[in-house]
């Protein structure tokens, strides 16, 4: 009996420990550990910032995570995915460090949504927006397919291959399409792609032409990858 006790006792911490490890999506970045002010940053964007909150809290985020709105996230247009930000508000001169995993704000006056708890840090949950200017923390621009911040570009991907050769193939069966390298997760892949769009309805007509010829495939943000 006590042996089965023991047991009990051993599974139970191990799962308390396990649960101690465990990394709550949408949390703190790691850089706001660090303390880093405008001076040591990049500035990359200036305009007006947003916020978002219970509406969307709880549901999935363009990158696949579950969104928290008492984090420290924020949406953006182009920028790619886990970039590490510092946000000052220009209005009081407060500072946040968030790390984008969304796609957003769409009104044409915002360059960021915040997330909520990154919008109480600025202090602009009341007033609902606030000029702000963003600094780059972590993240490879000049390596990334973003040529303008405010713009986002579309194309049809019509294949992802393993093989160039295959890619290759495939290519030259769609008039049009390029190939494109991609690297993901430490992994190469060749994707077949055709055109470059900033209207996301003009790469949907054009998916639908494809289609309408026998090859399939589907719109999507080119900076996505």
């Amino acid at each position: 009996m006590r042996s089965i006790q023991t047991l009990i006792i051993v599974i139970s911490f191990s799962f308390y420990l396990v649960s101690c490890g465990t990394t709550r999506r949408g949390a703190t970045p790691s850089s706001e550990k660090r303390n880093v002010s405008t001076a040591d940053a990049r500035e990359i964007e200036s305009g007006v910032a947003s916020w978002y909150g219970p509406q969307f809290n709880g549901k999935l985020t363009a990158n696949g995570e579950i969104y928290d709105m008492d984090g420290f996230t924020a949406a953006h247009r182009t920028l790619p995915f886990n970039t590490i930000l510092l946000v000052e508000n220009l209005d009081n001169g407060n500072t946040v460090q968030v790390r984008v995993n969304d796609r957003g704000p769409f009104a044409k006056d915002r360059i960021i949504d915040l997330s909520r708890g990154a919008a109480k840090k600025m202090e602009m949950i009341g007033p609902g927006t606030a000029r702000v200017r963003l600094y780059l923390l972590e993240g490879d621009l000049e390596n990334s397919r973003v040529t303008d911040l405010k713009v986002m570009n579309f194309t049809v991907q019509l294949g992802s291959f393993q093989n160039r050769d295959d890619a290759e193939r495939r290519s030259r069966e769609i008039s049009g399409s390029r190939v494109e390298e991609i690297r993901l997760n430490g992994k190469r892949y060749y994707r077949v792609y055709y055109g470059s769009y900033t209207d996301r309805d003009l790469a949907t007509e054009q998916k639908r032409r494809l289609q309408s010829r026998g090859f399939t495939g589907f719109v999507k943000q080119i900076e996505n990858d």
